[in-house]
């Protein structure tokens, strides 16, 4: 390979800069012009800069718990783009046209790649046309004016790939004796390399489709020359890799499988997307090129090879090797592994293949280079300025039918028009939300799913709001409606087209809402599109907060006369509301209020404990240890079910507020008798923890009572159920987990687990070791992905119920998900000797012997399995 450019290579950074410039300004004026908002997408990785952004005001960077739980953050994405967005915020301001200044950041190290790689390859001149052409292929201005992440995975895979082709050129120029390149300076690049290629994979898996290839050839190279030196040079730059990319995979390996089975086959499915043993499924990205580069910047660089080629034949001359035959192998390698590698992907979508354009890139501006001198000229300056044209054309709506219909013609399906009309109401519906509710986090149900409304962009826009409102989409499983209605207090409605949901799912909630004496309309809005959005919001809240001088000058009956009599800085319980008598074995309303200051009820967890006594005062405590199971049910929960919002003013210290909740509890089936409340405040900040004085109150439980209507049992409640089934083994994982899926969309931040995980700590240390409060505790863990706590949790299950093998293989599969299989064989070992032909242990006693090498156990258990089938 030849560099012509070495002596001055400097000279080409001031056009360089100029076409960076350039492009920085025209995506400006578009996001400054432009007032759409962001699609599912765009939202979603939106909202992830956020979060990191938030959790970056406070970093702990010396403490592994911090960091794990940093990791956590997105679990299925990897977080790069993310960190580097919560830094243009800091700077920028925290919305989303000060976000996607990050595309400005990636332009640059783009840019600089594909110079860099066309100086090094060929020479200054197609480095700097390759460069250009990056700001004009449709595929990547399309995404450059959006917030997705394949453009940073474009940025990231074309440095990886120059950092790999500097070091794979002097390894040759060495080899060759055509300079003596230092072994210092190989070192320095392939350890770019292994950063850089460890910082891809830190933005998007598909990374490694585009670099595989070239790392599987300079490897095999250097094997077959028995260049020792390059094999371990390449070694050291993966080991570099795993330790920039390690941890956030190490954390969520489980999560991206089971994400990538949804993102790839699932969606795949839905798309209707070819099948792998289709000629569609090869073809689909060569057919997709005049879509991502245009036909003119395709078509013009094609004939000037074909001149090129067909030159010495019409001379009578031999035809000789092309020029830079080395460079235009080295990038074939790249183009056609990452084309192969991106078709054997089912998933198939344009953007995903964006990352081979640079390279491509280079021969488009090579092909261009190749015209002859006497016009070439005018058809390089004549195809870039028609791509110019399309690029404005394609960006900014044209008035005129035959622009339109020339656009069209010549880069179809590229048009990403500005959007310059009335603004959309999503922040007006997020401040509706906050006025209602000041002191509350607040979960929008959101029933339609079009680009421009839909539950990533409200939760987006609610997450602007200090992360006040958050949206889920709900109403898309038509068993599930019910309990949709019945778990959350606001709901967005939309006339006219409902976008990508359920139809029978959809209209059966839609008429729920809108015909329910629940709910009222809160409020409505104009769409520009003609429709029409409807918010609406539950007649009487499950949760309602008010300022103690609030709630007193209201004539509210709920508040009790003793209620000025109590304790400055403890929580007080003023009332509780029960029926006089229930039927047990099914939900019972109840309402709680609270009063105290907003620190204390904000970290405050409750124990309540309903218990059987009626021969004893109300406030007379039995001890826990004591008491049958049949005899008690707990109603533990945080107060406000956790929704009090943290980003309260200061000047909130001091100042008493007044929780209502309106709730269900479940007596157990068995039940029966007169029932007190024992009830117990946990601070979640400091563990401070206090008995709490209750009114004088009992409930009734008989099998003759008649049910009274109730709410959805508290998630809380909901959990401990479920995990009551764990101990039946795979029959019931399905259940659980499909159940789990639901109601986390009731909590957006999952702190029904947290207030679970507490609650449970304490009563097992309070009451003794009980099995459903082991197995609540280790499923508690588990949904957090605290794996090192649940497994002690699993520790205490197994000894509470040691024969059931159910328990053992819990272990033994969160032994391998912290990658310890040695551990999880012996874990499984006790297993064996209740039920040797249980399945599930021999399918986990497989994978951990496979981890571990074992090969015989491992193909022993996949023949014993395959018997059991």
């Amino acid at each position: 390979m030849v560099d012509r450019g070495e002596s001055r290579k400097f000279e080409g950074l001031p056009a360089l800069g100029l076409i960076w410039l350039a492009g920085a300004l025209s995506d400006r004026v578009w996001f400054a012009l432009d007032r759409s908002v962001p699609a599912w997408d765009q939202a979603e990785y939106l909202t992830g800069g956020l979060t990191y952004w938030q959790a970056l005001q406070h970093p702990l960077w010396l403490n592994g718990e911090w960091w794990a739980s940093f990791w956590m953050i997105s679990s299925k994405v990897p977080p790069l783009t993310y960190i580097i967005t919560a830094g243009f915020l800091d700077l920028f301001g925290a919305d989303s046209d000060q976000a996607t200044l990050i595309n400005l950041f990636f332009s640059a190290i783009l840019l600089g790649s594909v110079y860099g790689l066309g100086t090094q390859l060929f020479n200054r001149q197609i480095g700097l046309w390759a460069a250009g052409l990056c700001l004009l292929l449709p595929g990547l201005y399309l995404v450059r004016l959006d917030f997705l992440l394949d453009y940073p995975l474009t940025a990231a895979v074309t440095l990886s790939f120059y950092c790999l082709t500097i070091w794979k050129i002097q390894q040759e120029k060495e080899r060759g004796g055509i300079e003596k390149s230092s072994r210092l300076s190989q070192w320095l690049w392939v350890s770019a390399f292994g950063i850089c290629f460890g910082l891809a994979l830190l933005v998007k898996q598909t990374s490694l489709f585009f670099l595989f290839v070239p790392m599987l050839w300079v490897a095999i190279s250097a094997i077959r020359r028995r260049h020792w030196i390059g094999v371990a040079q390449l070694a050291w730059s993966l080991i570099l890799s795993l330790l920039v990319c390690g941890p956030w995979y190490r954390t969520n390996w489980l999560l991206i499988l089971t994400g990538g089975k949804r993102a790839t086959l699932d969606s795949a499915i839905a798309e209707g997307d070819p099948a792998l043993n289709t000629l569609d499924a090869w073809t689909f990205y060569w057919k997709d090129l005049p879509q991502i580069v245009s036909w003119p910047l395709l078509l013009v660089p094609a004939v000037g090879f074909l001149l090129y080629w067909m030159q010495p034949l019409f001379k009578n001359q031999a035809v000789s090797p092309p020029r830079f035959l080395p460079a235009i192998k080295w990038l074939g390698v790249f183009l056609i592994g990452a084309y192969l590698l991106c078709s054997l992907n089912i998933n198939k979508d344009s953007r995903y293949v964006l990352p081979y354009l640079p390279v491509l890139s280079l021969f488009l501006a090579y092909g261009l280079t190749l015209w002859p001198r006497c016009w070439g000229k005018y058809i390089r300056w004549g195809t870039v300025g028609t791509a110019i044209l399309l690029m404005l054309l394609n960006l900014w709506p044209p008035e005129c039918f035959l622009s339109r219909q020339f656009t069209q013609f010549l880069s179809p399906r590229a048009q990403h028009y500005a959007y310059l009309g009335a603004e959309w109401p999503h922040q007006q519906v997020i401040a509706e939300i906050i006025q209602t509710e000041p002191y509350l986090n607040s979960n929008l149900g959101v029933l339609p799913s079009t680009p421009t409304i839909n539950q990533h962009n409200l939760n987006y826009y609610g997450a602007l709001a200090n992360f006040q409102v958050y949206a889920r989409q709900v109403g898309v499983n038509l068993k599930q409606v019910p309990q949709d209605v019945r778990s959350l207090s606001w709901f967005i409605t939309k006339t006219g087209n409902q976008g990508s949901v359920p139809t029978e799912a959809q209209t059966a909630i839609v008429k729920a809402i809108e015909q329910s004496a629940d709910f009222q309309l809160q409020k409505f809005w104009p769409l520009p599109d003609g429709s029409e959005l409807k918010l609406y919001h539950r007649r009487v809240p499950a949760v309602e907060i008010q300022g103690r001088e609030e709630a007193t000058k209201s004539p509210n009956p709920l508040i009790s006369a003793n209620s000025n009599a109590k304790s400055a800085n403890r929580v007080q319980l003023e009332r509780v509301i029960v029926p006089d008598q229930a039927p047990p074995g099914v939900p019972v309303p109840v309402t709680y209020e609270w009063l105290g200051s907003w620190d204390q009820l904000q970290a405050g967890l409750v124990l309540l404990t309903w218990q059987s006594n009626p021969q004893k005062p109300a406030n007379f405590l039995i001890p826990a240890t004591q008491i049958p199971q049949s005899q008690q049910w707990l109603h533990d929960h945080g107060i406000g079910t956790g929704s009090l919002h943290q980003g309260m003013p200061a000047n909130f210290k001091g100042k008493e507020f007044q929780v209502t909740e309106r709730m269900a509890m479940l007596p157990p089936p068995n039940a029966r008798g007169i029932y007190t409340l024992k009830a117990t405040y946990l601070s979640r900040q400091t563990g401070e923890s206090y008995p709490i004085k209750v009114p004088d109150i009992s409930i009734k439980i008989e099998t003759t009572a008649k049910q009274v209507p109730a709410p959805e049992l508290d998630l809380i409640t909901q959990l401990r159920i479920l995990a009551i089934s764990l101990p039946q083994g795979s029959n019931a994982l399905t259940h659980v987990f499909e159940e789990i899926g639901r109601i986390n969309q009731y909590d957006p931040t999952q702190d029904y687990t947290v207030q679970t995980e507490l609650a449970m700590e304490r009563r097992l240390d309070l009451e003794g070791p009980k099995r459903s409060y082991a197995y609540a505790l280790a499923l508690a863990r588990v949904l957090q992905r605290d794996a090192t706590g649940a497994i002690s949790a699993l520790e205490q299950v197994v000894r509470l119920d040691s024969q059931n093998p159910y328990g053992y293989a819990y272990l033994g599969f969160l032994h391998l998900y912290d990658l310890h299989p040695k551990a999880a064989e012996k874990a499984l070992q006790p297993a064996f000797k209740i039920n040797p032909n249980l399945p599930e242990i021999k399918a986990i006693r497989a994978v951990a012997a496979l981890m571990q090498g074992n090969l015989m156990q491992f193909w022993g258990d996949v023949q014993t399995l395959r018997n059991l089938n």
